[in-house]
């Protein structure tokens, strides 16, 4: 079997030297990759070989991405880190019970992603819906700013401390395997196409919110890639049905 360890995503990073740290930081803990999602200076970045005292495997296997969402489509699970609430409705966890939750999925052979935000901005709403748990560190109330490599250091050293508390039980699958957040995406356009077209998604400047709280009902399922095709396989039928029975179509 495969060792799987979280990949960690950069979103938009702006100094070098501060993704230089993060690798260190993931060296540290036994981490070996990173994904970049349009870093600032451009990537490969000199700033970043100092910094990472090392570490270079993991800069000079740094993929880079356009877009957080592409970053994540070919995993299984995704976790974000945020400061602050989003009036959202996920779960929410401490970088310590983040940590075993990943080991377990890993050992179901799902593979996880953490998507940290830029320094100075964090992530963005669109990006918080690609997640399905989020992480906040506890920190003191009168003092409560990490930089992004102190971030990534404790979840990884929560993730490499939880190692002797994964538990032993997995999920079985069967032939099945975890679906990727590519066929939940293409998942949810087929039902928003669906429901665009019942009258469901209505009025218009609620569908972001409709389609989000639906995308989060989702993701806390675990979907395989054959949840997928059936649920794909039901909305196509109910749609034929529709079609032919002369409902109407909004």
């Amino acid at each position: 079997m495969v060792h799987l360890t979280p990949i960690i995503i950069l979103v938009r990073p702006q100094l070098g030297e501060n993704i230089g740290h993060v690798a260190r930081a993931m060296a540290n803990c036994g981490l070996r990759k990173l994904r970049l999602v349009a870093p600032r200076d451009g990537w490969p970045n000199p700033a970043a070989q100092a910094p990472a005292a090392g570490a270079d495997w993991i800069l000079e296997e740094a993929e880079v991405f356009a877009t957080a969402a592409s970053a994540v489509a070919d995993l299984h699970d995704v976790y974000a880190t945020t400061a602050r609430p989003r009036g959202m409705l996920k779960e929410v966890a401490t970088p310590r019970h983040a940590a075993r939750a990943i080991r377990a999925k890993e050992q179901m052979g799902r593979q996880v992603g953490v998507l940290f935000g830029a320094e100075a901005t964090g992530l963005t709403n669109e990006e918080i819906v690609l997640a399905e748990t989020l992480i906040t560190i506890p920190t003191a109330a009168n003092f409560s700013s990490l930089n992004i490599a102190q971030a990534v250091l404790l979840i990884a050293y929560e993730w490499l401390a939880a190692a002797d508390a994964t538990p032993n039980a997995a999920l079985q699958l069967g032939d099945a395997v975890p679906a990727t957040q590519r066929e939940i995406n293409d998942l949810m356009g087929h039902l928003a196409t669906e429901l665009t077209l019942s009258g469901f998604l209505r009025p218009p400047e609620k569908i972001p919110h409709m389609m989000r709280n639906i995308r989060n009902i989702f993701l806390r399922m675990n979907l395989t890639d054959q949840d997928v095709r059936t649920l794909r396989g039901m909305i196509k039928s109910l749609a034929l049905y529709g079609r032919s029975a002369g409902k109407p179509r909004v």
